[in-house]
């Protein structure tokens, strides 16, 4: 690899002090977004078409006025890798729309979600409207590292498009290796391959002119707090890759996979845009974003733009009492759609007690304003006598994940070979789920 002294030397110190000079006066925008999840159907099939078309209505109107550049957008464009005529009709009507704008180049990478047939199948035509899409990583390494041109057609902002990395792109399997090491080749092949992003020629030279550097990525990072709605994403790795394990060279890293907002180690240049409508309910007090760059004189400026709430997701959980006074109380004006709700009633009552005095309650309800998506009980349980810890829940076994029941069948196992058999667990499960992207009836517990 060629190193910068090197690069400086190749292209001469008048060539480079001219490029400083340049770089002194560059600015540019660009606005990072992610995990939207075109297609998503949610609790009992309900699909979230609306919520997505009016999203991206306000992201056309917010470039078109912040005089946006550049759209970055971090993986998971769909929510499932065979997207239904809807969603993919939402998508390229709204590259369509930013056609309207001062946008000049968009950069689209793949999620884990994504199917990266369906994403690069159009990428050549798309290239003719400066759509830049990678939806996997390419058969040629340099591909996926792209030199958009500033408003002066100078070169201007480098962007090291990395899409989510599977397994096959960073390790390779070895006969006998035990779960850690899978989990460390699994890493350092992350760390490995934005190394070597970094120390391609053309990222040095651009770095050597002054010039900005953005990266994305589609990966679960050290630290970062996920939703009901993240699907585990290189199984035995979570939590594992770290700030550290992106180059100093990249001046901003736009990241997806986390579906709230949130700064990776503490890095401010480090981030995760989230998902622009909440995609569960554990969701419901996230504060949706996009992220919009000013990348000005060697420094870049970050701000966080709210995405207008559309639908609200509620939660109300409590007494049958409580619980009904809620749902009869709830305020949804002034929104252009009705909310939906996720209940769990507590109670010493049975389960069709609870049923019939709660269905009383949801007939009351405007379903235009408000509508129950999903409905739980969990029975209060008679006191036992003093000295004895009384349960005051049970769980019935739907209110169970899948890993919260094998990790109960675990409780069986001799504890030395729990770790291992989970480990193996959510390989399989990973793998199962790549196999076979989720279908409509997964969409209650969500994924990402």
């Amino acid at each position: 690899m060629a190193s910068a002294r090197n690069i400086e030397e190749k292209i001469g110190a008048t060539s480079v002090n001219f490029e400083i000079r340049f770089a002194t006066t560059y600015r540019m925008r660009v606005l990072h977004t992610a995990d939207w999840h075109l297609g998503q159907r949610f609790i009992s099939g309900h699909e979230r078409t609306d919520e997505h078309r009016l999203f991206l209505d306000w992201l056309v109107q917010t470039v078109r006025e912040r005089q946006v550049e550049v759209l970055v957008v971090a993986g998971d464009v769909f929510d499932t890798g065979s997207p239904s005529s809807t969603a993919l009709e939402l998508y390229y009507s709204f590259l369509v729309s930013l056609r309207q704008t001062d946008c000049r180049d968009v950069v689209i990478v793949g999620g884990n979600h994504d199917s990266p047939a369906t994403l690069n199948a159009p990428a050549r035509l798309l290239r003719h409207l400066r759509v830049h899409v990678v939806g996997c990583v390419p058969e040629c390494f340099d591909d996926q590292i792209l030199l958009l041109d500033d408003a002066h057609g100078q070169p201007g902002l480098l962007v090291c498009a990395v899409p989510f990395l599977r397994d096959r792109d960073v390790r390779l399997s070895v006969p006998g290796e035990s779960a850690e090491d899978r989990e460390q080749r699994i890493r350092q092949g992350i760390a490995d391959h934005y190394a070597r992003v970094a120390e391609t020629e053309r990222v040095w030279q651009h770095k050597a002119a002054g010039r900005p550097v953005l990266a994305t990525g589609h990966l679960y990072a050290a630290g970062g707090t996920a939703s009901d709605s993240e699907r585990t994403i290189h199984v035995g790795n979570l939590g594992q890759v770290t700030a550290d394990h992106f180059p100093a060279c990249f001046d901003y890293v736009a990241l997806g996979h986390l579906h709230r907002p949130q700064r990776v180690g503490g890095r401010e240049h480090i981030r995760y845009s989230g998902s622009p409508i909440p995609l569960s309910f554990s969701e419901v007090q996230d504060t949706k974003q996009v992220l919009l760059l000013d990348f000005q004189n060697g420094a870049v400026g970050i701000e966080p733009i709210e995405v207008p709430t559309a639908r609200r997701l509620a939660r109300f959980h409590g007494s049958l009492e409580e619980v009904s006074a809620d749902l009869l109380a709830y305020d949804n004006a002034g929104l252009p759609l009705p909310a939906w709700v996720d209940v769990e009633v507590r109670s010493e009552l049975s389960q069709l007690e609870v049923a019939e005095q709660l269905l009383k309650v949801i007939e009351m309800l405007d379903r235009k304003q408000l509508e129950v998506l999903s409905r739980r009980h969990l029975r209060l349980v008679t006191l036992r006598p003093l000295g004895d810890e009384p349960e005051p829940l049970t769980r019935s076994l739907h209110d169970f994940t899948e890993r919260e029941v094998f990790e109960r069948r675990l409780e069986n196992e001799p504890e030395d070979d729990r770790p291992e058999l989970l480990r193996t667990f959510d390989e399989l499960t990973e793998l199962m789920h790549e196999a076979s992207p989720p279908g409509p009836l997964s969409k209650g517990r969500g994924g990402a």
